[in-house]
This record gives C-alpha cells, sequence and structure tokens, in this order.
C-alpha cells in the first residue's frame, strides 16, 4: 500500500532518498559501505547482491541467453546487449566535459578522462609501475609472467 500513496518512511543516509521497502535501504547501504556479503561458490568473487551473484554465474557456465537482432552476438547479461546495440546505432551518448569528444560505452569516456587528469589507478605489484586502464595492467602483468618461465 504505501507504494500506491507515495509514503517513503525508510531513507538512505547519504542521499536524499526514501523507499517504501526496508529491504531497498538495505540493499541501498551495502552499496556506500562496499559490503559484499554475497560470494560466489567457483572462484570467491564478492557482490553486494544475490542478484549480480546469480547473474556473474552465467561466466561459470558460458550461458549466454541474449542475441543480438542485428549481428546475432550473444550475451550473458541484457545489460551488456544493451550496451553492444550502442554499437550498430552509432550512438555516443557519453561526453567528455573537457574536450567535448564522445564515446558509445561509459567507460570508455572513464578512460578518455584518464588521459586528461593523468590518473593511473591501476599499479604492478611486482614494479610498482602505474597505468590508466585495467587492461593495460593485466598486458604487463603477463610480460612479468613472461619472465619467470
Amino acid at each position: 500500500m504505501r507504494v500506491h500513496k507515495k509514503e517513503t518512511p525508510y531513507n538512505c543516509e547519504f542521499f536524499n532518498k526514501g523507499t517504501s521497502e526496508k529491504g531497498h535501504i538495505l540493499m541501498d547501504m551495502r552499496v556506500h559501505t562496499k559490503e559484499k556479503s554475497y560470494s560466489c561458490d567457483i572462484c570467491n568473487k564478492t557482490f553486494s547482491r544475490k542478484a549480480h551473484v546469480v547473474s556473474h554465474m552465467k561466466v561459470h557456465t558460458k550461458e549466454k541467453p541474449y542475441n543480438c537482432d542485428i549481428c546475432n552476438k550473444a550475451f550473458a547479461t541484457k545489460s551488456d546487449l544493451i550496451r553492444h546495440i550502442i554499437i550498430h546505432t552509432k550512438e555516443k551518448p557519453y561526453r567528455c566535459d573537457i574536450c567535448n569528444k564522445a564515446f558509445s560505452q561509459k567507460t570508455s569516456l572513464v578512460n578518455h578522462i584518464r588521459l586528461h587528469t593523468k590518473e593511473k589507478p591501476y599499479s604492478c605489484d611486482i614494479c610498482k609501475k602505474a597505468f590508466s586502464r585495467k587492461d593495460k595492467l593485466v598486458s604487463h602483468m603477463r610480460e612479468h609472467t613472461k619472465d619467470t618461465l
């Protein structure tokens, strides 16, 4: 009934946001506190929501139930499919506030902004070299692995 009456007795202490469901606030708090009380039984990766574990399991099962109607490429999650479809539409909804360059993917914009800020959040545990992109660190780590073979 609270939903229909637009009652929001449960409030987030971090944002001026309310909800009619106590469970929603509990989930919201896990995001703010970075609490990850759910984990994958296979790889032990942790998550803040049970639904995220269920979605993650598709990585292990190789299940890809979402298909692109344009190129028939398959995806494990609906959000991955939606993100992919932007490639076909050539839409670029993410724009850099600094140089106005546009991107089709949010992660591409985040990586691009690091060029302006010189931020390098990914660093090698072995040699301490820092990178602006995670894939560059992964590639770098392979070089260390080659050196030990």
